[in-house]
C-alpha cells in the first residue's frame, strides 16, 4: 500500500521550530506560531487516527507538537518576565535606558 504524507506535518514541524526561535521576539511570535502549530496538529492527528496505515509522517507531527509546546511555554515565560519587570521597575524604565540604570542602582543599594 502506498502511504501518503500527512498534509500539515511539515508545517507543524516548521512552526514548532519558529515558536522556539520566536520566543525571543517579545514572546508574541513564538506564542502565535505555537498555537497555530497545535491547531494544525489536532487536524492532522484526527486524520491519522482515522486510518493510521494510510499516512507516514506521524513522527514529524509528534516532534512539531513537542516543539510548539516548548515554544509556547518559553514565550509565556518571556511575556511574564516582561510584565513582572514592568511592575517592579516601572513601565517608563523599560523604554528609558538611563532611568532603568538608576532604578537598578536603587535596588542594588538597598
Amino acid at each position: 500500500m502506498n502511504q501518503q504524507k500527512l498534509p500539515n506535518a511539515t508545517a507543524v514541524l516548521v512552526l514548532g521550530i519558529v515558536s522556539i526561535v520566536g520566543c525571543c521576539c517579545y514572546g508574541l511570535l513564538g506564542l502565535i506560531a505555537g498555537i497555530i502549530a497545535l491547531v494544525l496538529y489536532n487536524k492532522d492527528n484526527a486524520l491519522y487516527q482515522q486510518n493510521p496505515t494510510l499516512y507516514s509522517d506521524y513522527n514529524n507531527l509528534k516532534t512539531g507538537r513537542i516543539l510548539s509546546i516548548i515554544g509556547i511555554a518559553l514565550s509565556a515565560l518571556y511575556i511574564l518576565a516582561i510584565i513582572i519587570s514592568g511592575f517592579v521597575l516601572g513601565w517608563d524604565a523599560l523604554t528609558n535606558q538611563e532611568l532603568m540604570q538608576e532604578r537598578l542602582q536603587d535596588f542594588q543599594n538597598r
